[in-house]
This record gives C-alpha cells, sequence and structure tokens, in this order.
C-alpha cells in the first residue's frame, strides 16, 4: 500500500506568458518577439504538443514608471489578452486559454460577454484569471485614481463573478427553437438584475452555454482575504509557494480547510504555483545553468532598480557588483516602479539584506539573486521527475503553471525531456482525454450548475 495521500494523482501543467517583468530574459539572442503573434503561437503549439492543460496570459494595464518615465528594464507591451487567446484558438485543438483580466476596471455585462465569446467560440477551453487592483497608477488609465479602497477590492471581485455567472446561466439548456434552428425561444433567456454596493446592472445575455458551462475561474490572491475569496469562488489557485516542499504543503493544506469552511469539497481547487524550471543532464550542470539565468534575469541595472526600492531612493550611479549601500532607507510610497510592492518595513529588510551579504560575501547584486523570489526547480529530467511526482502524490500542489526563461522556445526542454519521464512513471497524461479545460483539470461542473 502506498504511503502516498494521493497515490494516483496526476500532475497538470499550464504554461504561463507573463505580462511586463524581468524574469524572462529579453536580451538574449534566442529571445524572440513578446508581441508577434509568431511567438504566442510557437509557445502554445508547443505546450499543446507536451498536453499541457491551459496556455495562461498575464496582463498589465499600465507599463511600468521610474520617475514618470517608462521603465526600461522589463519586459513590456502585450495585445488585448481576450484578443490574444481568441487568435490561438484558431491554431490550437485541446489546450485551455485562459485570460488575466481586472474585476477593478471592467464591467460585468461587458467582461462576462467577452470570456463567454472564447469559451464558446474555442468549444469550452476559456478560463479567467481574476485579478484585483486599488492602486492610484492603474486607476489614472481610467479617471479612477484610487477610488476603490484596499479592503473593497475583493467585494467588488465577488460581486463581479456573482453577476458574472449569472450571465453564464442566463440561456436555458434547451435554449434552441423547437423547429432545430440556431435562434433561442423566446422564454429561454433570462434577464440578469443584480443591484449590490458595487453594480447596478439590468443585462440581457447574449450567449448560451459553451460545452464546459463556465469558463474555469483562477485565480491568484495570497493575503488572507484572497485565500477566502479563492475557496468560495475559484477553481483553480495560481500562487507563489511552488519552490519549497513544506511551505506548498501548507498552502495547499490551508486552502482545503478553507474550502470545506466555504461549504465546499477539500478537493475543489486545483493548486497549480508558478514556477521556472530549469533542466540540464547533471545536477551540477542544471545548477550552473540556473545561475546563468538568475544573472541573466537580474542585471546590474535591474539590481539597482530593485535595491533601490528597498532604500527609497535612487541608486541607478551605484555599483551593483560593489556592496550594498551604507547609507539607512527610507519609506518611499510606490510609485508603479517595477510594480506596486509595498516595502512596509524597509529598515528590518535591509539589515536582513547586510546581515546574509556579510556572512556570505556577496555583493548587491548577489544579494538581491540571493534573498529574491525562489522561482523554481532546477535538476535532470529523471530528477524532476521523481520529485515533481512525490509533490502531487503527497498532495502539496496539483502540478505548475511554468513561467519559461525564454520566449518562445522556453518549454521545449519541458515537453521533450520531462514530460516523457513524468509519462514513466505514471503521474502524466498520455493524451488529452477531454476537449475542455474543466475536463483536462478533472474539475467539477460550475458552482452554480451542480
Amino acid at each position: 500500500m502506498s504511503d502516498f495521500r494521493f497515490p494516483d494523482a496526476k500532475l497538470h501543467f499550464g504554461v504561463f506568458f507573463q505580462g511586463v517583468n524581468h524574469w524572462t530574459i529579453w536580451s538574449h539572442p534566442d529571445s524572440g518577439s513578446q508581441i508577434d503573434f509568431a511567438s504566442f503561437r510557437r509557445m502554445v503549439q508547443t505546450a499543446e504538443r507536451g498536453l499541457f492543460d491551459a496556455f495562461f496570459l498575464g496582463e498589465g494595464l499600465r507599463l511600468r514608471e521610474s520617475g514618470g518615465k517608462i521603465h526600461d528594464l522589463d519586459v513590456a507591451g502585450r495585445p488585448d489578452a481576450i484578443t490574444q487567446l481568441a487568435a490561438l484558438a484558431a491554431v490550437t485543438q485541446r489546450i485551455g486559454l485562459v485570460a488575466t483580466q481586472n474585476t477593478t476596471y471592467n464591467e460585468p455585462a461587458d467582461l462576462a460577454r467577452r470570456l463567454a465569446g472564447l469559451d464558446v467560440l474555442s468549444g469550452g477551453r476559456a478560463g479567467w484569471n481574476v485579478v484585483t487592483t486599488d492602486n492610484a497608477w492603474t486607476g489614472e488609465n481610467f479617471r479612477r485614481g484610487g477610488y476603490l479602497d484596499h479592503a473593497d477590492r475583493y467585494v467588488r471581485a465577488g460581486q463581479f463573478l456573482d453577476v458574472a455567472r449569472a450571465v453564464w446561466d442566463g440561456w436555458a439548456d434547451d435554449w434552441q427553437a423547437a423547429d432545430g434552428s440556431s435562434w433561442a425561444r423566446p422564454d429561454a433567456v433570462t434577464r440578469v438584475r443584480a443591484q449590490t454596493s458595487q453594480f447596478d446592472v439590468d443585462i440581457v445575455p447574449t450567449l448560451p452555454r459553451s460545452a464546459q458551462g463556465h469558463p474555469v475561474i483562477f485565480q491568484a490572491g495570497d493575503s488572507a482575504s484572497g485565500r477566502d475569496f479563492a475557496a468560495a469562488h475559484a477553481e483553480v489557485i495560481f500562487s507563489a509557494h511552488g519552490a519549497d516542499f513544506d511551505d506548498a504543503l501548507a498552502f495547499a493544506d490551508d486552502l482545503r480547510e478553507r474550502l470545506i469552511v466555504a461549504g465546499r469539497p477539500s478537493d475543489d481547487l486545483r493548486v497549480l504555483p508558478g514556477t521556472e524550471i530549469v533542466i540540464a543532464d547533471t545536477e551540477e550542470e542544471a545548477k550552473e545553468k540556473q545561475r546563468w539565468v538568475r544573472l541573466q534575469q537580474v542585471t546590474p541595472a535591474t539590481a539597482l532598480a530593485i535595491a533601490g526600492q528597498v532604500w527609497g531612493f535612487d541608486l541607478s550611479g551605484r555599483d551593483a557588483d560593489g556592496p550594498l549601500p551604507s547609507e539607512e532607507p527610507v519609506f518611499a510610497e510606490p510609485t508603479g516602479e517595477m510594480g506596486s510592492r509595498r516595502w512596509t518595513d524597509p529598515r528590518s529588510i535591509v539589515a536582513q539584506w547586510r546581515e546574509v551579504a556579510e556572512a556570505e560575501k556577496l555583493s548587491l547584486r548577489e544579494t538581491v539573486i540571493r534573498l529574491g523570489p525562489q522561482r523554481g526547480h532546477a535538476g535532470t529530467p529523471g530528477g524532476l521527475a521523481e520529485k515533481f511526482a512525490y509533490w502531487v502524490r503527497s498532495g502539496a500542489v496539483d502540478g505548475f503553471n511554468v513561467s519559461p526563461y525564454l520566449t518562445p522556445d522556453g518549454l521545449d526542454d519541458i515537453v521533450d525531456k520531462l514530460v516523457p519521464e513524468l509519462q514513466e512513471r505514471g503521474v502524466y497524461r498520455t493524451a488529452y482525454t477531454g476537449t475542455t479545460l474543466r475536463e483536462h483539470l478533472d474539475l467539477r461542473p460550475p458552482l452554480t450548475r451542480r
């Protein structure tokens, strides 16, 4: 008898084609365009060849800035996600298509219709990564500034999802006219009327449900309120808990408990942390390759920009390969540079950085890499397959959303070398057994359709 909690579990893979970021190595000769459709087509078709569940698009509504100018150290610029995924639906057959869309700066009547359109046209392969934003620098695009209090962002998101689901449920299952035409029966469509603290709408839904019922709901919150939102509403959670086993298991178990409190089965949510996978023929080569990747991702200029956020002032004239700044940090409000991260206690962060840098004899750039996000896994195909099989059968994850460090060829090693090793161990599918994203993820029907 197996000692694993989930001995028959299968690993799920998605690919996360990021939005603005410095983790995609844009300066390498093998790096392709982040805008050219050929890059998206190449990556999504590779993922489908590797039997991935989904192709996942990140999206930012405003480019990052520094000192009032466009921040030039990131990959930046991206066509609208739903437009891009609709085009990719035409060059793929099975893989799911997940759009990141913001509930703060959209309206449910419009967004629910566009997501339903993608879902129907793709044959039930659409997903929605529900994200929230409360910062003023994004809101300036919409003349809203910081109109939405931070505490209200999940309130609006929950109400938004309720309205969207009602729109998706607006057509009866037997909506077609008796003569078999494509016209809906007059009484087959239910109006959606909702008056809440965020919305006052009267909507006539325009599309029937797809083969999977509703687009699959992804969510990426990590705070207590974010986890509660996922337990109440989401079907997949995209987390940052994918590098350390104990941390990943604690996160997954916490979500299982929250699901039960929310009145759902404990296995009703797929946990797919974001990760980076570096593959080489030996463990030593994999570690060296991973170090090369980090140095490409965290250039001297990027290291100074990140450290400048912590210290609260411009460090661009310093030597990134020299020591940490001797000055004490100052508290600075987030400006949108490299995202909107809040450094609530910069003095304690600087103290930690200095302690580690002194103990390990690290430069500023090396310290940024050493104490930055632990982004994933490096190893041989066989070693990684054993590791991932252990993780999924132990219940730490259901799989991973892979963020390739190169576009568009960054999945090749995973599909050609790692996937066969996983299949050999019986922990990864050998063929698609369904046609919809919900089937790929082995999910139950939508929450309102059970």
